[in-house]
């Protein structure tokens, strides 16, 4: 992608986050992506788990060069700003979040993110210390590719078993403190919750994910979220489709399900536009 047409991108990514609130959906593959865009919506988002489980792998299984050749893919797919899942940046040290985060700005995305988990269940995330410098390390990488993409600063305790919000809080404010654009912590729920992390980073934005149907786009944008994300809910969404649908003719000879398929004439007018 172009340079100049990648910074138009990133301009529209951050003007998105000014003022009131926005859904970013999370496509996990270039059809699912253009289909999003068709409904309306602005802005997109990968996502670490759709893409995996695409290329049938858990989550957190893909190689740094699988996420980077998939963001060029999406980037490439859309005429709008994207923002890259780029789970813990594919490296523990802070030196090589800073390359991996060199590499991913060349794909053409707008935005990118970064969380502090491990993947290790006894030590689930960063030390503190640690999780900031990796932070730090994305921003000043970010800088000096001069593309201005969107830094966003993932905490995890919230959805590794460490529901702490005082540690979110303490977390997300440091991150905000090394460059962090946006502030992100999955597995929020409650509105206190919600409502205490958007007062604590103001006026930085923040990130919600919504993965089940406990709030709606009104009630967050009452509480002053800018962004709301959906993370693997829509690929989980369709699987649930294709399972149900498959496991009915594998268990009961029958195909009940396939009446509540989008028909093949909608979907080739869907890609026809």
């Amino acid at each position: 992608m172009p340079r100049e047409r990648q910074r138009d991108l990133v301009q529209q990514f951050q003007a998105l986050h000014a003022s009131g609130t926005f859904v970013i959906p999370n496509p996990w593959d270039v059809g699912s992506a253009r289909l999003l865009v068709s409904l309306g919506f602005t802005a997109l988002a990968t996502t670490s788990s759709g893409f995996a489980w695409s290329t049938g792998r858990p989550d957190n299984h893909i190689t740094l060069a699988d996420a980077l050749a998939h963001l060029r893919t999406i980037a490439a797919g859309v005429d709008v700003p994207v923002n890259a899942d780029f789970e813990g940046g594919f490296a523990v040290d802070a030196a090589g979040v800073a390359a991996n985060v060199a590499a991913a700005c060349d794909t053409g995305i707008a935005g990118l993110s970064i969380e502090d988990s491990t993947g290790d269940p006894h030590e689930p995330l960063f030390a503190f210390d640690l999780a900031v410098k990796r932070i730090a390390a994305a921003r000043r990488a970010i800088d000096a590719s001069g593309t201005g993409v969107w830094l966003t600063a993932r905490t995890e305790g919230f959805i590794v078993g460490q529901p702490d919000l005082d540690e979110t809080v303490r977390r997300l404010r440091a991150f905000a403190d090394a460059g962090a654009d946006c502030l992100y912590a999955p597995g929020l729920r409650t509105a206190e919750q919600i409502a205490a992390v958007v007062q604590a980073v103001a006026p930085k934005p923040v990130n919600v994910l919504v993965g089940g149907p406990f709030t709606t786009v009104a009630s967050l944008q009452r509480l002053g979220v800018r962004r709301v994300s959906v993370g693997g809910a829509l690929a989980r969404s369709a699987w649930a489709g294709f399972l149900t649908a498959a496991r009915e003719i594998a268990s009961e000879g029958t195909f009940a399900a396939f009446g509540a398929a989008v028909s093949g004439a909608e979907m080739n007018a869907s890609f026809s536009k």
